[in-house]
């Protein structure tokens, strides 16, 4: 005999692989997560994953002219506009899974909306989820 307690549990665990397949072709669709920035001149390039680990530094010769004070803070500066975008990027692939509630649990994580004008230097726009 099935108890009360038995069918909660497989009713939580349904909606719980319910809403993992479809974070999965939400993150499928988008085509990853990390978050990139490169400096005006291209000199600098950055990528990290959401939550901010660095996964990737392109340094050209010319960001080397610009001295190493300068440099480590314009690879800060890189960084955390690429940390914003990963969490854009995170944001718009669970928010519709998670629904309005998952909102603020997102957010806790550092995972929020941008401006829809902020377009990454390969052409991600969060107004449109992706080039």
């Amino acid at each position: 005999m099935e108890t009360d307690a038995d069918r909660d549990a497989a009713r939580i665990g349904d909606q719980v692989r319910q809403t993992s397949d479809r974070a999965a072709r939400q993150f499928s669709r988008l085509g990853g997560v990390a978050g990139k920035a490169e400096s005006g001149d291209g000199a600098i390039r950055v990528e990290v994953a959401p939550g901010g680990l660095l996964t990737d530094v392109r340094l050209t010769h010319a960001a080397l002219r610009s001295g190493t004070d300068a440099l480590a803070q314009q690879i800060m500066t890189l960084a955390d506009t690429a940390r914003r975008r990963a969490g854009d990027r995170m944001y718009r692939a669970l928010s519709p899974v998670l629904g309005p509630d998952g909102d603020a649990t997102l957010a806790s994580l550092g995972y929020e909306p941008l401006p829809d004008t902020d377009v990454d230097d390969e052409g991600y726009s969060p107004v449109l989820g992706g080039r």
